[in-house]
């Protein structure tokens, strides 16, 4: 594999995201109570909606549904109780934005709602594994897939993880995750891999990640960066999660240097800015 350019547009039903050519910024949308970054603040169905259309006109190729935090050691939710706070905003952003919805879920029938609702990908922090039904309900649908990799649940992935590899690791997790995704009838080409950062990992195995991004490629397979916020950014700038803006663009650039192909993120205005501003680097000219 070449980099990330190397890689076709990943196209399905009336989608295209243009990754042969451009770094595609995923906006987070948590429709929680309790999220580490955002929790409360878009927990209105209309304040979310804003929130949504606010990052569209900002520059977000995607936006990403969430209606459970996955933060270190949060509750669960119920289905009935995720369905509640995400498919009302779904369904009103369905015919007012002309980018795909993600629903963020490792539940099938959330998942399954949230496609009928107008969803039109879905971000599984379980890489298919917490429930059987979640390959197969996607698969069905035609829709891309991301696949995070997770030591553990969120209820106890930070009780003291270790690696001897970490980025091996990492792709040895995930390859067996393609297979599991291929195996459930999901199309080789609407795959997308991420590394978790965060996810059960140690302060300094998110750095590594980060360094040693580029050998993910060998999966062959889009890699979204999600590191938008997270407490590494904290633990090195000694920084509130509030204060983390200027941290995590710093690790955009990182990461689209070393090739990332989606960032998943928060501020998608300055995360717009530092995508664009590297790719201007690489290419050595100011127009694509």
């Amino acid at each position: 594999m070449e980099g990330r350019h190397s890689l076709p547009d990943l196209a399905w039903g009336r989608w295209v995201l243009p990754l042969s050519s451009k770094v595609c910024i995923m906006g987070v949308l948590n429709v929680t109570p309790d999220s580490f970054s955002d929790g409360g603040r878009y927990l209105s169905t209309q304040k979310a909606l804003e929130r949504a259309l606010q990052m569209v006109e900002e520059g977000a190729d995607i936006i990403d549904v969430g209606g459970e935090s996955t933060r270190p050691y949060s509750e669960k939710v119920t289905p009935a109780e995720e369905m509640d706070r995400v498919l009302p905003v779904i369904e009103g952003l369905r015919s007012r934005v002309e980018v795909p919805i993600s629903i963020d879920t490792y539940k099938a029938e959330v998942a399954e709602a949230a496609i009928s609702a107008g969803a039109a990908m879905v971000n599984d922090i379980s890489a298919l594994r917490f429930d059987p039904r979640m390959g197969p309900v996607a698969a069905e649908a035609g829709l891309p897939v991301i696949l995070m990799h997770m030591k553990g649940t969120p209820q106890n992935m930070q009780d003291n993880p270790t690696y001897e590899d970490v980025t091996g690791e990492i792709i040895d997790f995930l390859g067996e995750a393609v297979g599991r995704a291929v195996s459930a009838g999901i199309e080789e080409g609407r795959i997308v891999v991420d590394p978790g950062i965060g996810f059960g990992k140690r302060f300094d195995d998110n750095l590594v990640i980060l360094k040693e991004l580029p050998r993910l490629q060998v999966l062959e397979k889009p890699i979204l960066l999600g590191s938008s916020n997270k407490s590494f950014i904290g633990h090195v700038l000694d920084r509130k999660v509030d204060e983390r803006d200027a941290g995590t663009m710093a690790t955009l650039a990182v990461g689209v240097m070393n090739g990332a192909n989606i960032v998943r993120v928060h501020n998608v205005k300055m995360a717009w800015d530092t995508v664009r501003m590297v790719e201007a680097v690489e290419r050595g000219r100011a127009q694509a």
